[in-house]
């Protein structure tokens, strides 16, 4: 049974949801799942932007055959290849021979890497080039490493709609909603639309900056990402929150506390930073066990904030191997201008703060480490009480 949106008058949603997948990308948990949007166009022509995942391709011809009602295919649109979009174009080609494939001279290798055969149906575009479909005519824009180097956007002129790729998405399913003003997105949404960028395009921050730059000087009414809602009103929210996002820029003065704890005595210190930073009037304060939350996580609560505290005992000498798995994340995907804090552990030998402070100043750049820390053996004691003072007066003058 087919599932369709109108987007405007002429422009229908054909995607699909998908609840059973339990990871993305086999790496991120999406809980509430996600969404694989594409777009049929009914012009002169008749043109798909971009496919969708192998797990929804069956509701996804019958959406297509749906709003076709009849009619060919004219052309399908290819913005990204990476195989969560770009699964199912064979299946479309068998099914509509006629349909000519439009993209970029990367993309059409990819697809002959993924075994697609597109011989004798390729259109290749490259940067500024136009195409009318009727009354319809695009432009397509190079958005290279965002996230894939053959990524572009296609900008409808006709009617301001951007097709933005894996840009502006977000994990979660669409649940019969389509749009971001049928949602609260603030209250539902925008940890799953932050989670989403920071782990998956969050390393190529200056790559979104330049597409935002271009996006800058179309009139743009609509955007259509290729996962989540498609946003038609309020588009300055999420295109200041991507252009904070990818300036590294923290969304909120606030302290995250990421602990490592075997048995408890860390996660005792770490409480007892949090209580006292919130009598000192920073309420903005969030504890998360490293052990227990997924480092996807972690990392976008890191981009939300401007201070984390790393609390980690020390293990075989050296970082507990959850916090050097986030700290490692955090250099993969090139986080910058936030300030540090250090609590370290140890029975015998207390290693942790050393080398957890030699990573953030010699593997990273532009970090904040600020010079007090917390030094504990084994547990925190009233001894401790001077030091835990110290570092929270530091934090405090550091969100000033």
């Amino acid at each position: 049974m087919y599932c369709v949106r109108n987007v405007t008058e002429d422009l229908y949603w054909v995607g699909a949801n998908d609840h059973r997948l339990a990871l993305f990308e086999n790496i991120h948990p999406i809980p509430k799942g996600v969404s694989y949007n594409s777009y049929l166009l009914l012009d002169k022509k008749t043109v798909l932007f971009d496919t969708v995942d192998w797990s929804v391709c069956r509701q996804f011809l019958e959406n297509i055959e749906k709003v076709l009602d009849g009619r060919q295919l004219d052309y399908l649109v290819i913005n990204h290849m990476e195989p969560d979009h770009g699964a199912s174009i064979e299946e479309v080609l068998l099914r509509y021979p006629k349909a000519k494939v439009i993209s970029t001279e990367k993309a059409f290798m990819l697809m002959r890497q993924f075994g697609f055969n597109v011989d004798g149906r390729m259109v290749e575009v490259k940067e500024g080039d136009t195409f009318s479909f009727g009354k319809h005519e695009v432009v397509f824009v190079s958005a290279p490493m965002v996230h894939w180097p053959e990524a572009m956007v296609t900008f409808d002129t006709t009617n301001g709609v951007l097709f933005s790729a894996d840009a502006f998405g977000s994990f979660g399913a669409l649940d019969g909603k389509l749009f971001n003003d049928e949602v609260n997105f603030d209250r539902d949404w925008i940890d799953d639309a932050r989670r989403y960028f920071t782990n998956i395009v969050g390393k190529y921050g200056p790559h979104v900056q330049a597409l935002l730059k271009k996006a800058g000087t179309i009139d743009i009414k609509i955007i259509c990402p290729l996962h989540g809602p498609v946003w038609r009103s309020n588009l300055g929210y999420f295109l200041d929150k991507y252009d904070k996002w990818s300036r590294y820029e923290p969304e909120e003065k606030g302290v995250m506390i990421v602990y490592a704890s075997m048995y408890g005595n860390t996660e005792s210190a770490a409480s007892a930073l949090a209580a006292s930073l919130v009598e000192k009037g920073v309420t903005n304060v969030v504890m998360y066990d490293v052990s227990n939350t997924h480092v996807s996580t972690l990392i976008s609560e890191t981009f939300r904030l401007s201070h984390v505290v790393l609390a980690s005992v020390t293990y075989n000498l050296g970082m507990y191997p959850l916090i050097h798995n986030y700290l490692m994340d955090m250099k993969a995907l090139n986080l910058q201008k936030r300030t540090f804090a250090i609590l370290e552990n140890g029975s015998w030998a207390c290693k942790s703060g050393t080398l957890m402070h030699d990573f953030l100043d010699n593997e990273m750049k532009d970090i904040n480490i600020l010079d007090e820390k917390i030094t504990l053996n084994s547990s925190m004691t009233e001894d401790n009480l001077p030091e835990m003072d110290a570092l929270v007066d530091s934090i405090v003058a550091s969100m000033k």
